[in-house]
């Protein structure tokens, strides 16, 4: 049949008119397939400190205050298991919309004041944890009450690796949260990712490339925050299509504060910022830095040489596993006991492995290969094409796809058993046999030898 068919869906983005609308569709939508779908329920709320339990969810909950005023929060999530009951206050943006501390710390007293366990926001603003918030709030408002936030795009996350990862036993279950996806990933329902690097990404660009930067600026902050922000996007990207825990990589007690910090003084020092991603089960960290300056963004991974064999095998191993990488691959090698390093292209390397090894000491194994490509950086600041954003995120999960998940790392081979030595037959023995009582005896004239009949 001729013309364009479009697959019913059960919750529409068609039609959606303003902010206030599109926050009560998305609201309601995620809040009615947890509650329908209880495995993505509980991935949702459990870390959130919620029980395995029966999950009920709530629209539009209506709440009086210590001066006996009404306040609507957005929703409410109702956890009970046995006698234990976990209730939680829910605050969304969608689409630009940011949340505001003076409303944050609104909720906490609401859900302060009314015994509820927790605060959940729920915007575009993407964190590094749960426990970061976008906004400052009073501490000791956090003593009864918790707070945490999701990002819709970690939420989106959530859902592909259980719908298309983990499973969902129930057909039905599975088939509501397909709807789900479907609306949340539409651009109209407000449920974005990550939406672009901000208005002053063109002037710290700018700034970078003259040495003009300066850490304490608000716009180099501002870029600083959204790069973390984009490295948690291209994170829950990536977890997405692998169905893994994707993390980037920080020191363990780095604050979000810290972390600004040391971006924006990166920004000032080298004009690039950087950020390594770690995939479990990967040969090593993918690391992606973009560097404002040259205007370049470059991803690389580091791995361990092997720990035995001629340093010209050790090479051959590599070179092995990058059959299919690119020519221009920077291949740097590094050795034991020294600071001396050696680099060469692919190509080269392939015609002359020995190019790798130290010229003055061509005995010293090497002891890590760091593979490295570079791109010119996406200029534009939003999402679209030649943007940095997509264009960062393309080279990102291409150097994964193409490199990283090729490589496995070397392991030693198991300590083999001497062979047992083979059993030798017993020669045969050179003494006489014995002699019977009759042997080596002269028979007597006229008898037979012994045995004869006579």
């Amino acid at each position: 049949m001729e013309g364009d068919w479009h697959p019913a869906r059960l919750i529409p983005a068609v039609g959606i008119k303003g902010q206030e609308e599109q926050e009560k569709r998305a609201t309601s939508s995620l809040l009615a397939v947890m509650r329908a779908v209880p495995e993505f329920g509980h991935a949702l709320v459990g870390p959130l400190g919620a029980p395995k339990g029966r999950i009920s969810t709530f629209a539009e909950v209506q709440l009086k205050d210590a001066t006996g005023r009404l306040n609507i929060p957005d929703g409410a999530i109702v956890v009970e298991r046995g006698k234990t009951v976990w209730r939680c206050l829910v605050e969304v943006k969608t689409g630009t919309a940011a949340l505001t501390a003076e409303q944050v710390n609104r909720y906490l007293d609401w859900a302060r004041e009314n015994r509820l366990d927790a605060v959940l926001t729920i915007s575009n603003q993407i964190t590094g944890s749960l426990t970061d918030s976008p906004v400052p709030v009073d501490g000791r408002k956090l003593r009864t009450t918790r707070l945490f936030h999701l990002s819709w795009w970690r939420i989106i996350t959530e859902a592909i690796v259980q719908h298309r990862h983990r499973g969902v036993a129930d057909p039905d279950q599975a088939w509501l949260l397909g709807e789900l996806i479907a609306y949340l990933d539409d651009e109209r329902s407000g449920a974005s990712g990550f939406t672009d690097m901000g208005e002053n990404w063109v002037k710290v660009r700018n700034g970078a490339a003259n040495g003009t930067l300066r850490a304490n600026d608000a716009d180099v902050r501002d870029v600083s925050e959204r790069w973390d922000q984009f490295v948690e996007y291209l994170c829950l990207g990536l977890g997405q299509d692998l169905g893994r825990d994707v993390r980037p990589v920080r020191p363990r007690k780095q604050t979000a504060a810290a972390r600004l910090d040391a971006n924006a003084q990166a920004l000032q020092d080298s004009g690039s910022l950087q950020a390594a991603i770690r995939v479990p089960g990967a040969a090593g960290d993918l690391l992606v830095q973009a560097d404002l300056r040259t205007r370049k963004v470059i991803t690389s991974v580091t791995v361990d040489a092997p720990a035995d064999g001629r340093p010209g095998t050790r090479v051959t191993w590599l070179l092995r596993q990058l059959k299919e990488a690119p020519e221009g691959l920077l291949i740097e090698a590094s050795f034991v006991n020294t600071k001396a390093t050696t680099a060469g292209l692919l190509g080269a390397v392939r015609d002359n492995p020995t190019s790798l090894l130290l010229d003055k000491d061509p005995k010293r194994p090497p002891r890590t290969f760091r593979l490295t490509l570079s791109r010119p950086m996406g200029t534009k600041r939003g999402k679209g094409a030649k943007s940095f954003v997509r264009d960062t995120r393309q080279q990102t999960i291409d150097f994964y796809r193409d490199l990283v998940q090729q490589l496995r790392p070397w392991r030693a081979s198991p300590p083999k058993l001497p062979d047992e030595p083979e059993e030798v037959p017993e020669a045969p023995s050179k003494e006489p046999p014995p002699f019977s009582a009759d042997e080596g005896r002269k028979p007597t004239e006229g008898q037979p030898p012994s045995g004869e009949a006579a």
